[in-house]
């Protein structure tokens, strides 16, 4: 079992996101799960991906079609990086 690590960016994106009625939480929390105990990877519904650019060493699922999932895995660990809609994460790539 791999140990989760939560950046701050996280805490705060969850925290907003918690608040806000659109998001069950529960989705999130199944994927992490998954994620921290399997080294299968994910089913093909998340659409899971590596990212290039200033993220190239994380990757990416979809939660939902606008719920974005950015994490960093390795044999160890298993790095909580954003949570958010493609608006609120689109600037991360480019700097």
């Amino acid at each position: 079992m791999r140990e989760v690590i939560i950046t701050s960016s996280f805490k705060k994106d969850y925290k907003r996101l918690k608040r806000s009625a659109r998001y069950n939480m529960d989705e999130l929390q199944k994927v992490v799960e998954q994620l921290s105990i399997s080294i299968l990877p994910l089913a093909q519904k998340y659409r899971d991906h590596s990212l290039t650019g200033n993220l190239n060493y994380c990757r990416e699922c979809h939660i939902r079609p606008d719920w974005l999932f950015i994490y960093r895995l390795d044999e160890n660990d298993l790095v909580l990086v954003r949570t958010g809609s493609h608006s609120d994460l689109s600037n991360l790539q480019n700097g």
